[in-house]
């Protein structure tokens, strides 16, 4: 395996491969935390049920640390104008390496959690350091990633006004008192509730903007296929939630959706699944949620609803929390499993 030739960090240098954000922070970068740490404070301690086991097997060690002796690909932060939200936004972009357009390339697209934008997968949870390594191994076909903002309201002009914040626009943020995750705590996120916090900007006008304005663009200003067996869509935290509400109603764009840690931006089961012949057209659809994860009672929700409704779906519950960890390790493992 190639990660026995790399050069391995140190425990300290790894721990700043895994920073994670504060969701409520909007000044400067996070600081650098210690694997396995993360957002948290979300509700009361998860209860595992017979069904919540850990699927696959934790990734080797090095999969998410640079190597300097392999290929890598290309981070940038490209502009475009949302016709559906009459904003002009900015998307991030990831080309593999040798990238060119002499061939095409399936897409990935990846959306971030709540409290960030869309620099989180690229400058914290650094998902082009997990797929460098993959396309190196030979583990995974070389693909597009596009790093959509998940905030419809947060433009070009708030990120560069802002520099590295905020990474959310705090009106989008109106947590009550007592309940910093902005619904995600207690009998309200069971309910996978939406009380206290102003949810709409990543609901029904992010899907418009992806599906009119992102993918369109994409698909125009890259060599990439044009059909749904060769785009997936996965998210982290209120990304997750996003990437289940799009993605299970939409198996005409998507073939593959992932769901990390789903935050309760996701719909409830009787309205995220109102047919399920329709879900049953995905190739993939990966639910997934750590088993320290305050939140994890939400992907429980929609597992739960996918096997009443006969929805094939991989279900996996590891031992991490609501963390990078969690993240970086889904992200080995599902996309491994597009493309295919």
């Amino acid at each position: 395996m190639r990660f026995t030739r790399r050069k391995m960090l140190s425990q300290a240098s790894m721990a700043f491969v895994c920073a994670t954000a504060s969701a409520q922070s909007n000044a400067g970068p996070p600081p650098a935390q210690a694997p396995g740490r993360g957002r948290g404070g979300f509700g009361p301690p998860p209860e595992l049920g017979p069904d919540d086991k850990q699927a696959f097997p934790d990734p080797p060690a090095g999969f998410n640390i640079r190597c300097d002796d392999i290929p890598h690909g290309t981070l940038t932060e490209v502009p475009y104008d949302s016709k559906t939200l009459g904003t002009r936004r900015q998307i991030g972009v990831y080309l593999p390496p040798g990238y060119g357009a002499c061939r095409r390339y399936p897409t990935l697209y990846l959306i971030h959690g709540l409290g960030w934008n869309n620099r989180e997968w690229m400058q914290i949870r650094r998902a082009d350091i997990v797929i460098d390594n993959l396309i190196a191994d030979g583990k995974v076909l070389p693909m597009v990633m596009i790093f959509p903002n998940g905030d419809s309201t947060m433009t070009l002009a708030d990120i560069e006004a802002n520099g590295s914040g905020p990474r959310m626009n705090p009106g989008n943020a109106q947590h009550p008192s007592g309940d910093p995750a902005g619904g995600g705590a207690g009998a309200n996120a069971a309910r996978g509730g939406r009380q206290g916090m102003n949810m709409e900007p990543w609901l029904t006008p992010f899907e418009n903007d992806l599906i009119r304005d992102i993918i369109p663009f994409v698909d125009s200003h890259y060599s990439v296929y044009n059909d749904r067996d060769h785009r997936a869509l996965a998210g982290l935290s209120m990304g997750g939630g996003q990437a289940l509400n799009i993605g299970i109603v939409h198996p005409e764009t998507f073939a593959y959706v992932g769901g990390f840690s789903a935050a309760p931006d996701t719909k409830r089961p009787p309205e995220l699944v109102p047919d399920p012949e329709v879900p049953r057209k995905l190739k993939l659809l990966w639910v997934a949620c750590g088993g320290k994860d305050g939140l994890l009672r939400v992907s429980q929700g929609v597992h739960a609803c996918l096997k009443e409704k006969g929805v094939p779906h991989v279900w996996n519950v590891d031992g991490n929390a609501h963390d990078t960890a969690e993240w970086q390790n889904n992200l080995y493992h599902f996309s491994q499993r597009i493309f295919r």
